[in-house]
């Protein structure tokens, strides 16, 4: 792709008799994900955790394409327990050419998973390292599968991730900083992904992808949890101002997941300024996503962590 190519969803191919699975599908970027992959006739399994919410959204998607074929999944990350049991059901559809690790939290209070990791990390990174590796025999019987791995410009705010046991904890808690651990963390499992799936002979490419700066609840949710409204208020307000609407926040998800001959490892993200907003292209990560000493330790801790080891 050069320098000057503007990618567009027009350029998504013809995506009838794929299977898709998206995470977090109940606004924001993956509701726009899993709509524009069913617009190109994908099967699309809709994965979400509140089943009221996940409902309205298959309702939505189906007000706009009647025909769309789309199959509701409870699946909550922050319980390994819920991903084992969705996974199972994923798997038992058959085989899945996509998976688009989309769902995730943002600047929380210090809260803990059903399974005692710190939320952001346990959510956003142990969550889907956990499906993916449980969906990997649908993935592999794919004929070229891709997995994406949503990640941020917050991965920036930090240099290494913890490699102590996630249930932990160490009394000094900082949200932005524990939202860039556990962005960094998606970077440096999506590029170990591929290089093990590339070492394996696995006909399966993983890549990233980023929204830059987009209108989504995603702070507001995270902010709000506390029950403080004035952080989540200032940022709903900045989000609002500055932020580029959910459906252009979904398109390097969409670029990374669609666009034919895209090399396995790459990152998609907007190509205005800063990569805040704008149409997607192939952008540079930090370069501690690209320490595949730490990511392969990362990827020992996650396998330790939450019991899940790929074939």
């Amino acid at each position: 792709m050069t320098a000057a190519h503007q990618w567009t969803l027009a350029e998504m191919p013809d995506l009838s008799g794929k299977r898709a699975l998206v995470t977090g599908v109940t606004s924001g970027i993956g509701e726009h994900t899993a709509l524009e992959l069913a617009r190109k006739g994908a099967e699309v399994v809709m994965a979400a955790r509140n089943e009221s919410k996940l409902r309205r959204a298959v309702d939505d998607i189906r007000r706009v394409l009647p025909t769309a074929r789309l199959e509701p999944l409870l699946l909550d990350l922050a319980d390994l327990g819920s991903v084992r049991r969705a996974a199972d059901e994923a798997v038992a559809l058959g085989e899945l050419d996509l998976l688009v690790n989309n769902a995730g939290v943002m600047a929380t209070p210090e809260r803990r998973t059903v399974d005692g990791f710190e939320l952001q990390l346990g959510t956003n990174h142990l969550g889907h390292f956990a499906l993916t590796g449980l969906l990997w025999p649908a993935l592999t019987k794919a004929p070229s599968a891709r997995v994406v791995t949503v990640s941020s410009l917050a991965h920036r705010l930090v240099r290494r991730v913890p490699l102590d046991d996630p249930r932990t904890t160490t009394g000094h808690y900082r949200k932005w900083t524990a939202y860039g651990y556990s962005k960094l963390a998606n970077l440096l499992f999506a590029f170990e992904l591929d290089r093990r799936a590339r070492a394996a002979g696995a006909a399966v490419t993983s890549m990233a992808a980023h929204p830059g700066y987009a209108a989504t609840n995603l702070v507001h949710a995270g902010m709000n949890m506390d029950g403080t409204r004035a952080d989540g208020a200032i940022g709903v307000g900045a989000t609002r101002l500055l932020g580029q609407p959910a459906d252009l926040g979904a398109q390097p998800s969409l670029m990374a997941a669609t666009m034919p001959g895209l090399a396995g490892g790459s990152y998609t993200g907007p190509r205005g300024f800063g990569e805040l907003r704008g149409l997607p292209t192939v952008v540079g990560a930090s370069r501690a996503a690209r320490d595949g000493k730490l990511a392969r330790e990362l990827w020992e801790v996650s396998e330790r962590a939450t019991g899940v080891t790929f074939p």
